[in-house]
């Protein structure tokens, strides 16, 4: 028999009920109350509770926890300037944190593989990185729940090679195929790459130059074996695939015969077009939504939304921009409610990584919630639940 919240009288000790909040449950909005037991949501139910204990949310919207696919923000952690390394397992809890903060209550760290001239203490030491993950989700430390992403830099010599030490690992669920080259995909304009990387490393002048020209001859010599043994390992351990920066048909078509199950970041309108009609989910950043534009001149996240062309978003560097990426979507693109929006950062990210037990506020779910209130411009995460346990 289906549990009503609002039929009940008294819950066991250990259950928790949401009341007189707007759940965002499925394809509505529910004006009422939600049951957990055991980490699970038991029932959703419109109008107020009456149960003693019942928590009030004020009309604070509760959402499923959001699925973080893509985030940089690790890594940012671990070296917070050029030149400085941070101790790791700091660096987890603390990004751990921000994450939690940010209403993300799964979370895909993705970690670089490739070294580039001037930014090598990521890829040195990646492995110490991963092994503090896992170490401190094993201690229960966390308040997410932590996989592995690894962003392959096909251009770099040492990228397939980095992959063979973590393909077996069973936090990695997840590796994207990159290339930096400048003058191609992301970076097709080459002032944008000259700022990008000029800022990032300080170069300027014929050093500039000089990192220009060792990037493409590294490309020419690299990518293709690279890319071939990358994706020959993932498809033998059964790893998901994501391509990135996919700017052309041939770069789609290379990604479809690849077996790409993501299209991260498609540069432009054609490539999210060709991925999304062959069945590649286009998953796009949410500092791209929140600024109404790519910082590299690429195309506009909220455009993708518009014409249908946009299935994922992730927090890419800046993990609160993926709550507020939700709402700014239902906001300013008219096809698209809130439900449809949130399911975007929960429950199309969780599918995608194979992760049916969560990213829906229905019965049978895991208890991954987000108390979130709205103050002008502003979501304001006031609380955060992972399987029931109160993390925020």
């Amino acid at each position: 028999m289906e549990i009503q919240v609002n039929d009940l009288t008294s819950t066991a000790s250990s259950d928790i009920v949401l009341t007189n909040a707007r759940i965002v449950a499925g394809d509505s909005v529910i004006s009422g109350s939600l049951m957990i037991s055991d980490g699970r949501i038991v029932a959703v139910d419109e109008g107020r509770s009456q149960i003693p204990g019942a928590v009030d949310c004020d009309d604070d919207y509760i959402l499923p926890g959001l699925v973080e696919l893509h985030t940089d923000n690790l890594e940012r952690h671990f070296s917070p300037r050029p030149g400085v390394v941070w101790p790791s397992m700091s660096a987890v809890v603390a990004h751990d944190a921000e994450i939690a903060v940010s209403g993300i209550t799964t979370v895909f760290d993705a970690l670089r593989l490739g070294t580039i001239r001037g930014d090598n203490a990521i890829v040195q030491q990646v492995q110490g990185i991963a092994d503090c993950v896992e170490r401190a989700q094993r201690h229960d430390s966390l308040r997410a729940q932590h996989y592995l992403h690894m962003r392959c830099e096909v251009s770099c010599s040492d990228a397939a090679a980095g992959l063979v030490e973590f393909v077996e690992n069973p936090l990695v669920r997840l590796v994207s195929v990159m290339d930096h080259t400048p003058g191609q995909r992301q970076f097709a304009n080459m002032e944008k790459y000259r700022e990008y990387y000029g800022g990032k490393y300080g170069l300027t002048g014929d050093d500039m130059e000089r990192f220009i020209e060792e990037a493409m001859a590294a490309q020419a010599q690299n990518s293709e074996t690279n890319r071939r043994a990358i994706v020959a390992l993932c498809q033998s351990h059964d790893v998901a695939l994501a391509s990135h920066d996919d700017a052309t048909v041939p770069h789609v078509e290379e990604a479809i015969a690849d077996g790409m199950a993501i299209a991260e970041f498609p540069t432009t309108v054609e490539a999210a077009k060709m991925s999304s009609g062959n069945d590649l989910k286009v998953l796009m950043g949410g500092p791209n939504v929140v600024r109404g534009g790519s910082h590299s001149g690429n195309v506009s996240a909220l455009d993708l939304a518009r014409l249908g062309l946009l299935d994922i978003v992730s927090s890419d560097y800046v993990p609160s921009s993926l709550l507020h990426a939700a709402f700014k979507i239902a906001d300013e693109v008219e096809m698209i409610d809130l439900p449809e929006a949130v399911a975007m950062v929960s429950r199309a990210p969780a599918e995608a990584a194979g992760l049916d037990d969560r990213g829906e506020i229905a019965p049978g779910k895991r208890a991954d919630l987000v108390r979130v209130k709205r103050v002008d411009d502003a979501e304001i995460v006031r609380a955060v639940w992972r399987t029931g346990t109160r993390v925020v």
